[in-house]
């Protein structure tokens, strides 16, 4: 499979992302969204994200340039379907996912991959809901995407092997270090780092710590870049109740039950970085700890 052109459905955080690497990679990406001040935020952060690698001396002017230049953007989404392989990378929510597929099926070739960027749900479900299982396949990403080195790929019950090699291949060629996960909740990264979030929130909610010891434990006790509460609010509250609650369903194990402290947070609209206020207030310099 020659996987010249990328579709990449949704310019958030990680949609944008996805471009950018696949943009600076040689590959033409058309960047897709519903909302058009939206995906003009994208480029405004994939120009200045690529200018950052310039002024570090990992790639050159000429490179960033011709990298832009290799991304349009669109707010129809039967646009995607003249691409060789499309990227979902829409909000965590199965319904959602869904509908972007079934909207898109009917405009794609009969060679197109279809991935999802999922961090957990059903790549088996998601594919039986297309008319090509065979090419569907799980594509995760890791955030920050320019920064972070792994891709999970995740093979649903029906991916065959072309298709399979065919991502490993795009992989290698982004520069990235490919894991193959099985299709279980989750799969492996959020798997383990989902539960040991859910975990420090249980101890602040247990009063065992308070937000900024529990980081400053985990930081300096485990030698993590960043603690566990602080790294739940860069990803989103909201996200990571959306995956404990994938795992709870999926695996049915109290052990995957969501803190109650953490479902208050989302319920109060506190997602982290992303509203300003979660675990820390993000209005004030340096954020101050919430709790």
């Amino acid at each position: 499979m020659d996987i010249k052109t990328v579709g990449v459905v949704g310019a958030g955080q990680m949609g944008n992302g996805i471009a950018h690497v696949f943009a600076l990679a040689g590959y033409e990406v058309i960047l897709n969204d519903i909302d058009r001040a939206t995906l003009d935020n994208a480029l405004k952060l994939i120009d200045a994200n690529l200018k950052r690698q310039v002024s570090r001396d990992r790639i050159t002017e000429e490179t960033a340039k011709a990298a832009m230049d290799r991304i349009s953007t669109t707010m129809t989404l039967s646009d995607l379907g003249k691409t060789d392989l499309v990227i979902e990378a829409a909000t965590e929510r199965e319904a959602v996912k869904s509908a972007i597929f079934e909207e898109l099926v009917p405009h794609l070739g009969p060679d197109t991959i279809l991935t999802s960027n999922t961090s957990s749900i059903s790549i088996t479900r998601l594919a039986s809901r297309t008319d090509r299982p065979e090419k569907f396949m799980g594509f995760h990403f890791m955030n920050p995407v320019p920064v972070m080195q792994l891709v999970e790929l995740i093979r649903g019950i029906a991916t065959d092997e072309k298709t399979y090699n065919a991502m490993k291949t795009v992989v290698d060629r982004l520069g990235k270090t490919s894991a193959t996960a099985e299709d279980f909740p989750a799969f492996i990264v959020n798997r383990i780092l989902m539960p040991m979030i859910n975990e420090a929130v249980y101890t602040l909610y247990e009063g065992v710590g308070s937000v900024q010891s529990i980081d400053q434990a985990m930081k300096l006790g485990t030698n993590h870049p960043m603690g566990p509460l602080e790294l739940a609010d860069f990803i989103g509250l909201d996200t990571c109740l959306a995956i404990m609650n994938v795992l709870h369903d999926g695996l049915a194990d109290t052990k995957y039950r969501p803190c109650p402290l953490l479902t208050k947070y989302v319920e109060a609209g506190w997602l982290g970085r992303k509203t300003d206020r979660g675990f820390y207030d993000y209005r004030q310099s340096p954020p101050v700890p919430t709790r």
